[in-house]
């Protein structure tokens, strides 16, 4: 029998908690929940869960800041769950290093379609590898633009000989720009590739992610192209 995703659920409304954990577990999940920022943080170290979903306002230690805490020990994905679909909070939970966002009240069948977007962006089969494959032309592991190295094969990025350290998301958004590089990606082309997304989605997501990218990588070496997207400088 295959081993459950184990999922660490923060929320501190015990209807919403309860139901979604009663829910979740019905597709198969195991689920571990928590009414507060800081049992949440507490449970993800005890128990280092495959995904984490965390509300925004919760008390003790806040959703956003309880991210940052996870994002700081691990790379395990991470959606942020907001009663508001305000610019703020979905930014605030997105440079906070979440990788995803859902906003209350949502559709179980819903929540759990981006749980297992998120999942299958973080597994090897259909993630990473894929896009490696389109990222290796002529048979080549390392790309080079400049000061920096993509090395397709050992999922490695180094800059100026230096190590980058990134989120499988944004690795997965690098290989998908340096598969193609000079070549103007769209945001919904790189929200289907990346994210996964078949039914579309916030592009906010992608611009706060080629934000983040851009601190790591260097501010110049993704384009914005007014009115189409983002582009790679080859």
């Amino acid at each position: 029998m295959a081993e459950q995703t184990h999922v660490l659920f923060v929320e501190d409304d015990d209807v919403i908690r309860e139901a979604t954990q009663l829910a979740l577990e019905r597709d198969g999940f195991a689920v571990t929940a928590m009414p507060d920022g800081l049992s949440g943080l507490e449970a993800f170290r005890a128990d280092r869960p495959d995904i984490a979903l965390l509300d925004v306002m919760v008390p003790g230690l806040d959703g956003v800041s309880l991210c940052r805490r996870i994002r700081d020990e691990s790379t395990v994905p991470v959606i942020m769950l907001s009663a508001r679909a305000d610019s703020i909070d979905v930014v605030l939970g997105l440079e906070a290093g979440a990788d995803d966002y859902v906003t209350k009240p949502f559709d179980g069948a819903v929540l759990v379609a981006r749980i297992r977007a998120v999942l299958r962006r973080f597994g090897h089969a259909s993630g990473p590898d894929r896009a490696a494959e389109d990222a290796s032309p002529g048979g080549s592991a390392v790309l080079t633009f400049g000061d920096l190295e993509v090395d397709t094969e050992g999922m490695e990025v180094r800059r100026s000989g230096q190590p980058v350290g990134l989120t499988p998301t944004e690795m997965r958004l690098l290989l998908e720009f340096s598969s193609a590089p000079g070549t103007v990606l769209s945001r919904d082309k790189l929200l289907e590739r990346v994210w996964d997304y078949g039914w579309g989605g916030d592009t906010r997501v992608v611009d706060v992610h080629v934000q983040r990218l851009r601190t790591k990588i260097g501010q110049d070496r993704i384009e914005t192209v007014r009115g189409f997207g983002y582009k790679l400088k080859a």
